[in-house]
Parts: C-alpha cells; structure tokens; sequence
C-alpha cells in the first residue's frame, strides 16, 4: 500500500483541523520549542508536500532549500512577512493565508485597547491591586478621555481598518484615513471616512490606529518624527505589526509626554517580559498579541488554513493565496 504524502505542522491546530488533514496525508506535528528550531524544521520539511506554519515561523530561502518535495504552504495568519515570497515563487510553491475570518476579533481589540488606554481601565486595575487606591478621587483626580467628538486616524484603510471606522461610529467619533489606494466615494460614504494625506493624519488624529501590513516600506514608518507631529494629547494604536512602530522612539514619546499614551498588541520582538521598559510605563496597554484570540475566530482560521492546504495540494485555487 503506497504511503500517504506528508504534511509537517509546525505547532498543533485544533482537532478538527488534525483529522481533516490526516484523511488524506500523513500528518507529522511539532510538539517542542516554539517556534520550531530551524534546522529541525530544515529536516522535517525535506520530505513532506505541505506546510502548516505560523507567523513566528521564518520560512526562508534555506528552508524552501531543504523543502525537496515542498508544493504548499498554508500559514494560519493574516499576515504572509515570515516567508520568503520570491524563493516560494521560484520554485512555484503556492501559499495560502487567512484573511478576512479574523477582520472582526481584530477590530473588536482595536476598539477594547482604545477605551482602556482613554480610559485608563487597565491603569486603574494595577493601581487597585497594589493597594494604591485610598481615597474616593475628586472632580479632577484620574480623569480620562472622552471618545465622542475626538478624531480617529486610519493608517491602512484595509478590511480590518474599516472594520474599525464601522465600530467607532456610535461613540460620536470622526474617522479620517490615509491608505496607499484611497477608497472610492461610494465606499468612503458607507464607512464614514475622509481620505487625508499621511501628514494631515498624523497631525490631526486624536488617536491613531495603525492598520497596515509589515513590510520594508511600512518597517518603523511610526517613529520619532510621526511622534513629533502629533498632538500632545493623542493616543497610539497598534494592532498590526510590531515592527511598523519604532519601540524605542515610542518609549521616548511616552516618557516625555510627547503623547499622551499608547495601547499595543504587537511588538517588535515577541513575546516581550518585564526587561521590556515599555512595561514600566504607566500610559500603556500592553496585550500578548491576541487580534484574533477569540474561540470562534481561531476556529474559523484553521478551517481556512486546512481547506488551503488540500486545495492546494490537489491542485485547486485557494480560498486565500499568496503566490
């Protein structure tokens, strides 16, 4: 009896998602370090027709070098930055990836980290449980920001980016973007949104939601002369990549008080601990990167990401692809 093709998975996925693929191929899944050692994933991936990886795995050109059989990769992200697209290209590996199913849970954080970093929620949640919290607060003592009347700026005006203009509509605010390819004007209509221009974004917006993906143009395209030209008063957002935002300038802006504060649930290195000095900073919302941490949308995504890798590997169009 002919042996099943194989399929390497990087990290374990739901088990809907193992018994989908093991139907039809044989299933080998990493159950060490994360992410998985490069020169185990090197040896693993020699022989097997598919991928499953994720978006801490650095798929390179060394990598598609000792992927022999290698004719698809499916990666249970939105973002596609952790592979090498030109070397998947020339050997015509396709890629698949899970766009749109996570547009809401992302959207949904977006809008959690702007009310608790306006808001001062999480703020006020250390301070409770350090025992700091002794006197009933005054007219004018741990006041926090209003939402309604203030601007939000959308850097990316993308599926995630007018997710985010649909939500912040009932809390009375304004909503300006920049984005490569503007919308249309029907389009602008619906969402509620007026194009500006890079500079008028980040000088007007009184919260600034970064919504764009990471690549050698967008690498700290957030840094110390954005800082420079927003108000004092703004709040930055960013529930992208953490590579679009320059940390150590942001850490700077936060200390004097350039702006007001900042909510992320990316970082330039992840995971990050308490080494990190943003971590010491009183004017940030820190999450452990989880846009589409929601039961429902990861659930959503492996379903995506298995139908892309059998689509792909008998040969059919993605659902989602890449290359």
């Amino acid at each position: 009896m002919k042996a099943k093709p194989k399929v390497l998975l990087t990290r374990k996925l739901h088990d809907f998602a193992i018994k989908e693929i093991q139907k039809k191929y044989r299933l080998e899944i990493h159950s060490g370090k994360i992410p998985m050692p490069k020169n185990l994933l090197q040896r693993k991936i020699a022989d097997a027709v598919g991928l499953v990886c994720f978006p801490y795995d650095r798929i390179d050109r060394d990598v598609f070098d000792a992927a022999r059989n290698l004719r698809v990769i499916s990666t249970y992200s939105v973002g596609y930055d952790h592979i090498d697209l030109q070397a998947a290209k020339e050997r015509k590996i396709a890629i698949g990836y899970t766009p749109d199913v996570l547009t809401d849970a992302t959207a949904d954080l977006t809008v959690a980290l702007m009310l608790d970093v306006m808001r001062r929620v999480t703020e006020g949640d250390r301070l409770i449980r350090a025992g700091r919290w002794r006197t009933i607060f005054g007219a004018h003592d741990y006041v926090g920001v209003d939402l309604c009347g203030k601007t939000l700026g959308i850097l990316g005006m993308g599926r995630i980016g007018r997710a985010v203009a649909k939500r912040v509509k009932p809390f009375g605010m304004n909503v300006i973007y920049h984005s490569r390819t503007p919308l249309s004007k029907s389009a602008e209509k619906r969402n509620g949104a007026k194009y500006v221009s890079m500079s008028r974004l980040v000088a007007e917006s009184d919260v600034l939601s970064v919504h764009v993906p990471y690549s050698h143009q967008t690498h700290h395209l957030i840094n110390k002369v954005t800082f420079a030209k927003m108000k004092s008063s703004s709040f930055l957002i960013n529930t992208a990549r953490g590579k679009i935002v320059n940390e150590y300038d942001l850490l700077t802006a936060l200390k004097s008080k350039r702006i007001a504060g900042a909510a992320l649930d990316v970082f330039e290195c992840e995971p990050i601990g308490v080494k990190n000095n943003l971590t010491k900073m009183q004017n940030i919302v820190l999450a452990p990167h989880i846009g589409s941490s929601t039961e429902e949308t990861r659930a959503k995504m492996a379903q995506l990401t298995v139908l892309n890798l059998v689509r792909g590997l008998e040969g059919k169009k993605m659902v989602y692809s890449v290359v």
